[in-house]
């Protein structure tokens, strides 16, 4: 497989139209094509079908399995891995087939843009409550090199604070909870950090319906000692990989390596595994370029999910429609929770089609705003017509 820089390569090829895509993520590049409308089809879609997963040929589905088992048994990372995560990566790139054009067609119309789709959303959500549930990084804020510097912009916050005021809404992350609270400095929204582990309602702000409960909710808080235990240790077996970092999130510990050179990577892999296998309390799994360590528990992001909708009183009504918007492979556990319910729907961020659970999909954070921000004008029109009848 051959690496190399996408600006230097167009630099190269000067002024030529050339359409590229992501060989094992089958991303479009449609820039400087003469008509890129025609490659794409989802403003076309009226209804996404009801398909759970789609966009991989069996060969990558054989090693996303492969990768799967081996990551539960405790297996020594291996090469599999390694090359799973070069080939998602956009800088390893190479020219369009036809099949892999097809392949992208039909995951855009298993899950078509949310934007293109706004219409029949809300038609759906017609006399339903909906709840927001938001992931943050890759979500509301861009993927950064440095964690620390994941910040959010001034318009995604009054776009949250927006939509608070109209539907409830939850911030549901990997992230240490106090930590995503410092970024998006919102009293008014439920907090659920570390995969759901620490969940806290709002300090300020009205209630949505008469059956909410006061939320301070820790179901992993016996394993804290434990947590920072390792992730002390983790510190001090990672500083020999120059670009690792170790985030510690409260109840689970995250390993960055977006920063590391590719040729460190499985033997990054094979200190983290060797110290996780040393605690049977803890597991680990593949996160976007990241190794997330967590207590073994029954608790995730759809769990999460499911607690936060009981705390507002919809545990079991029929007239709730939560939307769950993430972009990494915790957030399917929400997505899939919400087909299991055929309740509302997950929205897919990501420019690199994948397999999902979601029904929907956007491309980028701008795109999340956009769509946010459109939510909101609809409720207010709505409220407004409902006003003016009266």
């Amino acid at each position: 497989m051959v690496s190399f820089n996408i600006e230097a390569e167009r630099e190269n090829m000067g002024n030529q139209n050339v359409l590229i895509v992501d060989a094992f993520n089958l991303t479009l590049s449609t820039e400087g094509l003469p008509n890129p409308s025609i490659y794409s089809i989802a403003s076309q879609q009226k209804r996404p079908p009801v398909v759970p997963c789609g966009g991989y040929t069996n060969k990558k589905k054989l090693m996303l399995q492969n990768l799967e088992t081996n990551a539960a048994a405790g297996a020594r990372p291996n090469n599999c891995w390694v090359e799973s995560i070069r080939a998602s990566s956009p800088t390893h790139m190479k020219s369009i087939t036809p099949s892999l054009l097809e392949e992208k067609r039909a995951w855009i119309i298993r899950h078509p843009s949310a934007l293109d789709m706004f219409h029949e959303i809300t038609e759906a959500s017609k006399g339903k409550q909906i709840v927001m549930f938001l992931d943050y990084d890759g979500t509301l804020s861009p993927i950064v090199e440095n964690p620390d510097r994941a910040f959010m912009s001034g318009k995604m916050r009054r776009a949250v604070r927006q939509l608070a005021k109209y539907f409830p809404t939850a911030i549901v992350t990997g992230r240490c909870r106090d930590k995503v609270y410092d970024f998006v400095k919102l009293a008014e929204l439920y907090y659920a950090g570390s995969h759901g582990m620490d969940i806290k309602g709002p300090t300020k702000g009205l209630k949505y319906n008469q059956k909410s409960k006061v939320v301070n909710f820790q179901p992993a808080s016996e394993f804290l000692p434990l947590i920072d235990k390792v992730y002390k240790v983790l510190v001090e077996k990672t500083k020999s990989t120059p670009g690792a970092r170790v985030e510690n999130n409260k109840f689970c510990i995250s390993v960055h390596f977006r920063c590391v050179d590719e040729k460190k990577w499985n033997d990054l892999a094979q200190k983290v595994k060797e110290v996780v296998n040393e605690y049977p309390q803890l597991n680990w799994r593949q996160g976007r370029m990241v190794m997330e360590i967590r207590p073994k528990i029954e608790w995730d992001k759809g769990k999460a999910l499911e607690f936060l909708l009981e705390c507002l009183g919809f545990a079991d009504c029929s007239n709730v429609f939560p939307v769950y918007m993430g972009d990494d492979t915790t957030d399917e556990d929400a997505f899939k929770i919400l087909r299991k319910r055929e309740q509302g729907f997950g929205i897919l961020v990501s420019k690199f089609p994948k397999k999902t659970s979601a029904s929907y999909s956007l491309r980028e954070p701008d795109e999340v705003m956009d769509f946010l921000q459109k939510l909101v004008r609809w409720k207010r029109d709505s409220a407004d017509t409902t006003k003016s009848k009266v």
